[in-house]
């Protein structure tokens, strides 16, 4: 696997936050390819994340955070438990169906905008859901490395 730099952007915070939140994404996703089932669904570490596991978690993440909280609506948020059905090709179809739902949800708010759901506090605006999304979704790209790495070897982003 090939490593891929960040892209170096310049822009303004949304183009800056969606280019380097896509290249994370593309990075976890490219994490699973070539995987196969058993070792997609292999937790290698105490706390029982596996490859497959951290494509569903992100899926989730992606949708609870802009389409519940930001945005207020109800969709049906996927589970992040693997199940004994769950696939490597379903987990990643499904993460990367939700990128275009919650990029449409971004392109229509300004950034200063505030989470619709009740939250504890001050909601917060759409810079920082993105922003956290942007670190959430690198600190799991980089678990998926580790994991890729004790399954065969494979490094890069």
């Amino acid at each position: 696997m090939a490593d891929r730099k960040p892209p170096r952007v310049d822009g303004d915070d949304r183009h800056v936050l969606g280019t380097l939140l896509q290249f994370q994404r593309e990075s976890l996703a490219a994490k699973l390819d070539g995987v196969d089932e058993w070792d997609a669904r292999r937790a290698m570490v105490p706390s029982g994340t596996s490859l497959l596991w951290l494509a569903r978690h992100m899926a989730r993440a992606e949708s609870l955070w802009l389409e519940v909280r930001f945005a207020g609506a109800e969709p049906s948020v996927p589970d992040d438990a693997v199940g004994p059905d769950d696939t490597v090709t379903a987990a990643v179809a499904a993460y990367r169906a939700v990128w275009p739902r919650t990029d449409g949800i971004v392109a229509g708010a300004a950034l200063d905008d505030r989470c619709r759901a009740p939250d504890a506090g001050e909601p917060p605006t759409l810079r920082w859901v993105l922003a956290h999304l942007l670190q959430e979704t690198a600190r799991h790209a980089g678990h998926a490395d580790i994991l890729r790495e004790q399954i065969d070897g494979a490094t890069g982003r």
